[in-house]
């Protein structure tokens, strides 16, 4: 089954490496959506339903932590899971953003094997079946 995924990050070249290494990671998109910051997903989550988001944390306007805390808010949003790409390194935050409603992180840089593993395992696709043929020697 094809997952709908929005990518919020403030560098568009970002929101592009999200996007290959989730098609080099095998994991099945459907509709893959975009926003600069929090303020800008909430008006795509407006009109759009995702599955999942990918998400930065440190972005202008609407910081992912004010992200969490907007969809937490909202009773038809709050069960999308949340899932944070970064270059954040403090522990207490990242376990801040987890209280906050995130289901799991990934630090920057990534490869694509863990970001499926990841995201097969919080969309309850824990075998991996859903993946696909991976470079494992590519990361981002």
């Amino acid at each position: 089954m094809p997952y709908n995924v929005l990518i919020v990050d403030d560098s568009r070249s970002m929101r592009e490496v999200i996007k290959k290494v989730l098609r080099l990671s095998g994991f099945q998109i459907g509709d893959c959506l975009e926003a600069g910051n929090g303020e800008e997903a909430l008006s795509v989550l407006a009109n759009h339903w995702v599955d999942v988001i990918l998400s930065d944390i440190h972005m202008p306007v609407m910081d992912g932590f004010g992200l969490l805390q907007a969809l937490t808010a909202q009773e038809d949003l709050r069960d999308v899971p949340v899932v944070l790409i970064t270059t954040e390194s403090s522990h207490s935050r990242l376990k801040e953003a987890l209280a906050l409603g995130a289901r799991g992180y990934l630090r920057k840089p990534f490869r694509p094997e863990e970001v499926r593993a990841l995201l097969a395992q919080i969309m309850g696709e824990t075998d991996g079946s859903q993946a696909g043929n991976v470079d494992q020697g590519c990361d981002f």
